[in-house]
Parts: C-alpha cells; structure tokens; sequence
C-alpha cells in the first residue's frame, strides 16, 4: 500500500486546536477509524469512527496476525509535505489501553521521529527514563514500529518539521481503545 493509493479514498480532516487561547489548524491532515464505540479525544475535540475499509480491515488483520495483538482503532496522520508536524506529546489519553502496544506504520517520505524522557508520568512520579539521552528514528516507507507499554508512561514523541522536504508521508498508528 502506498500513499498514492490510500490518500485519495480517505476523508481527511484538519481541526482547529486553541494554542495560548487562539485557534490553529492542526499543522497535518488526520482521519480516525475504529470499531463501533472506539472514540477518541485529543487537542481537545472527540473523534467518532469511521468504519473500517476493506483495504485498512485487511491490514489491520495481518497486524493482528503477525504481531499477535488486536486493534480496535486507527489514527491516520497525513503530512503533505516537510513543514507539516506533530509536536512533543504522548499517547496517553484514558480511553487508551495502557497495557496495549500502538503500531505505527509509515508509508511515503521518510521521516525522523524523535523521543524524549517524560518529565514526570501521570502519577507525578519521575520518570524511570529521565537519566536517557533522547532518540531519533528514521522511518521510511514500508517501516513498522511497535511502541510497547511502557513508552507512553516515560517517553514522549514528535515529529519535527523539515521544510526541505517536499514529499508526502502518511502514518497508520493502530490502538487499542478501552470499551
């Protein structure tokens, strides 16, 4: 699957968040998919599945095949060229398993993901990876990574711009919300 012949069938979105009280679009394109009753919020607005396509059914399936997990949900990510983002943040909201891993596939243009220790988890508590020197991650099209629990609880991510860049990346990060 590549981005060519995904993007076009997706009913991409590009909410507004408020940022120091003005609203901003998100500076990327979303579109979230699930199982009946697998909603999701972040940045302040709740997503409603969508339901599962054949083509993101089947991919879902080999996950679930290969990695052994199930997913009930999917965040796409579409980020059009180098100046589109994701800031600093972690998948950490409460419909979310904890006890389940997020895989994330990457599909067009590579990208740098990077990772930092979180400053405290949830609880307050310093976080077991704040002594890490933080990690970057090159993911190229076709490339799968596999956040197992506990990265949400001490690590954050982002995806920083690069206005070189003129191609097109689209990420797939498959969850497991709590019903």
């Amino acid at each position: 699957m590549t981005c060519h012949l995904l993007s076009p069938a997706i009913p991409w979105q590009q909410p507004q968040v408020r940022v120091y009280g003005q609203q901003h679009p998100v500076p990327r394109l979303v579109c979230w998919y699930g199982d009946p009753g697998c909603s999701y919020r972040y940045s302040g607005h709740r997503h409603d599945p969508l339901p599962w396509t054949p083509p993101l059914a089947a991919l879902r399936e080999e996950l679930r095949d290969r990695l052994g997990w199930t997913f009930n949900s999917l965040l796409l990510n579409r980020y059009r060229q180098g100046a589109d983002r994701m800031g600093w943040h972690a998948d950490d909201e409460p419909e979310l398993a904890a006890d389940h891993p997020i895989a994330s596939l990457s599909l067009g243009e590579t990208r740098t993901l990077r990772f930092r220790p979180r400053p405290g988890n949830r609880r307050g508590c310093r976080s077991v990876a704040a002594d890490l020197p933080p990690l970057a991650v090159d993911l190229a099209g076709g490339d799968l990574l596999l956040m197992d629990p506990p990265t949400q609880e001490h690590w954050q991510h982002a995806l920083p711009a690069r206005l070189r860049l003129r191609g097109e990346r689209i990420n797939l990060t498959f969850r497991r919300i709590r019903t």
